[in-house]
């Protein structure tokens, strides 16, 4: 009798807790798949590794003792962070997406290259994207900025899964948009209050050009911002490409590197280029907000693309000796 108590006492006591959540405000869909084959463990392991769901261990009780791991289906589903696992375990036992594929905006992409790549694949007639993606005011955004010209910066770079039979570049834009604004805008609250939310996204779309490494854009952001609030030009060469038809036309650019009229030049202009120069990363959005501090005022990368940060003119002169960079 006492080992049948117990025995009900634990699996109470153990019960987990399966309104948790991994974040309740993050309402962006993402595409998740399941292997064929895949066991509802393994299905639960791989939820777990994609951030999905708080705790593998929780997903086991539960199919084990409210749900049926037979039920899921192999292929693609939405799912949201802000989902609990019965609601994460009801869309893997319905049906997978149709005939959605894959669509990759990689992070720094300008709309002019968006474009041509939704082009490449017959989703649209060249310009067509890049036509509406200049008109802010078709888009009923949750933030006002004077004189927006361009969504450039708010489209934020991921996989998103696209029906070519009905592709809508309106809808599209407005889908990039949502995404943007749940994963990044709704998040920041005042922190961004200070220096202001539209410059945040200019710094972030400058860091994504300046460093292939994610985990130092912090120190080149703050390395940037110090600049600027000191009154120095960013002397940021990524900048003068931005108005390139081709981002590595060398001889176009080194033209805009000694155009003191261009008004994204930020080695012959003060302060920061009047637009995003492309559409960043979640990683430099955040770099961007939470910048690091550093004793360092200069930095180039070497031929491998390694940063070389310097604390004095004298340093930086050094390194670019050092390291062949002019």
């Amino acid at each position: 009798m006492l080992a049948f108590l117990f025995m009900i006492f634990g699996c109470f006591l153990f019960e987990p807790d399966l309104t948790d959540v991994v974040d309740a405000g993050d309402t962006a869909v993402l595409e998740f798949e399941v292997p064929r084959g895949a066991s509802g463990y393994a299905v639960g392991k791989k939820l777990k590794k994609e951030d999905i769901i708080v705790d593998a261990g929780d997903w086991k009780w539960f199919l084990k003792n409210k749900g049926d791991g037979s039920c899921i289906k192999a292929g693609n589903f939405e799912l949201k962070r802000s989902m609990t696992i019965p609601e994460v375990a009801k869309v893997l036992c319905d049906k997978p997406l149709g005939n959605d594929k894959p669509f990759t905006v990689l992070e720094g992409w300008r709309i002019q290259e968006i474009d041509a790549a939704l082009a490449e694949k017959g989703l649209i007639k060249a310009g067509e994207y890049q036509k509406l993606a200049s008109k802010p005011d078709a888009f009923n955004l949750p933030f006002e900025i004077q004189g927006l010209t361009t969504l450039e910066g708010f489209l934020l770079p991921e996989t998103y899964r696209i029906d070519a039979r009905k592709f809508d570049v309106k809808k599209f834009i407005e889908r990039q948009l949502r995404t943007f604004i749940e994963r990044f805008a709704k998040k920041q609250g005042t922190a961004v209050d200070h220096r202001g939310f539209y410059n945040v996204v200019i710094m972030a779309s400058m860091l994504e050009r300046e460093e292939p490494d994610a985990k130092l854009r912090p120190m080149v952001a703050g390395i940037l911002w110090k600049r600027l609030e000191n009154k120095w030009k960013l002397g940021v060469d990524a900048t003068s490409r931005y108005t390139l038809e081709k981002w590595n036309d060398r001889g176009a650019f080194l033209k805009k590197l000694r155009d003191p009229e261009d008004p994204y030049n930020t080695r012959l202009r003060d302060g920061l280029p009047p637009t995003p120069i492309g559409n960043p990363s979640l990683d430099s959005l955040n770099a961007a907000v939470y910048p690091e501090k550093s004793p360092y005022w200069y930095y180039l990368h070497d031929s491998k693309g390694l940063i070389h940060p310097a604390r004095t003119l004298a340093e930086h002169n050094a390194n670019k000796k050092r390291y062949n960079v002019y």
